[in-house]
């Protein structure tokens, strides 16, 4: 059943317009994660779920309840902020109880409810350190726990890792991942990396300058984006571009041109090769992972910029025509900047986009 509902929700800074109208839902137990980049909406999004701002226009509901215009004491929601918040001059115990405290609950249950939530976090042995004493993972997880113990309906999480070096973000992406799994609870997940949203979600909302570009797993995502933004938003090095003009149209097959394909052009399978002009605009996007060095069949003719070293693999930042293309290669290939390469191309991993930068499919 629909848990959490979001209907045409708008909000409105005096004349401003930041949130245009954001529909979506999720069902109970699922983790869906807000993505994009800055100043899109998401965190105000959030805000909206949990009450903290006011909904301009729409209707949202948890739990089959109106709770719009509902305080947001009453929603039963629990936020984990960017800052971890957590009061100074208390002890762990005391940072975890105290929102509890403060509902007048009996101090049986307070003490069962924390060191509940000590031991799913695997905290028990700081409860009575102060935070000045904690590493920056122990504290985000402290204020996780302060959230566990409040049993909410829903979690809610403002880009909660911003904070922490890659190896603590690395742990708690993990962290997370296993409170969702035995909490079994709904979490709705704000964040403007990709990599956390692809590795944590459900499902994952694809916002852009307050409205929904795209919805669905971290798979459909990535396989099927719907148009340039998603498809350079999701996946990591982001997907490469070229803009190529359609020189011959048939059926299943198109012929485009490019100053980087090898002999100037290329034939590309697709079924929405019907659905193309001869003479027409479009762009071919090409995933960094899908182009690869030392083929029979080479497509493209590329120059290096510069390699990065990653260890298992290299990635190369080249330049085909006039703009830049990256690729992912296995192991420590030996080429000096300047040199050509040629590169192959994964042909059923070719994604075109018409030149409006929509997806251009079947």
């Amino acid at each position: 059943m629909t848990f959490l509902q979001l209907r045409d929700i708008k909000k409105k800074f005096g004349e401003v317009s930041v949130i245009k109208g954001v529909s979506f839902s999720a069902q109970k137990g699922e983790f869906v994660v807000f993505v994009g980049p800055s100043g899109c909406g998401k965190s105000t999004l959030l805000r909206m779920i949990a009450g903290l701002e006011d909904v301009s226009d729409g209707k949202l509901s948890i739990d089959g309840k109106d709770v719009t215009y509902e305080e947001p004491a009453k929603r039963e929601v629990s936020m984990v902020f960017q800052s971890y918040a957590l009061y100074p001059h208390m002890s762990v115990f005391e940072n975890m109880a105290f929102g509890l405290r403060m509902a007048k609950l009996p101090e049986d249950e307070i003490k069962a409810r924390v060191l509940e939530a000590a031991r799913i976090l695997q905290i028990e042995a700081l409860l009575e350190r102060k935070p000045r004493a904690l590493s920056g993972g122990q504290r985000q997880r402290v204020a996780i726990g302060r959230s566990i113990v409040r049993n909410p309906k829903i979690f809610l999480f403002d880009e909660p890792l911003s904070n922490l070096d890659a190896e603590l973000r690395t742990q708690m992406r993990v962290e997370i991942a296993k409170l969702h799994r035995n909490l079994g609870a709904t979490m709705v997940y704000v964040t403007h990396d990709q990599v956390e949203a692809m590795t944590l979600a459900d499902r994952i909302v694809v916002l852009r300058a307050g409205l929904v570009e795209q919805i669905g797993t971290p798979t459909e995502l990535y396989d099927n984006p719907s148009n340039t933004f998603v498809a350079g938003f999701i996946g990591s090095p982001k997907m490469n571009f070229l803009d190529a003009t359609v020189t011959d149209a048939g059926v299943g097959v198109l012929t485009v041109n490019h100053p980087a394909f090898i002999g100037g052009s290329i034939v590309i399978s697709s079924p929405a090769a019907g659905r193309i002009r001869k003479g027409e605009r479009i762009t071919v996007g090409l995933r960094p992972e899908h182009l690869t060095l030392n083929t029979d069949k080479p497509r493209l003719r590329l120059t290096l910029d510069i390699s990065e070293n990653l260890g298992g693999s290299t990635q190369f930042y080249t330049t085909g025509g006039s703009e830049p293309v990256t690729l992912i290669v296995p192991g420590r290939p030996a080429i000096a900047a300047g040199n050509a390469l040629d590169v192959g191309i994964a042909a059923d991993h070719i994604y075109l986009f018409d030149a409006q930068g929509q997806a251009l499919r079947a």
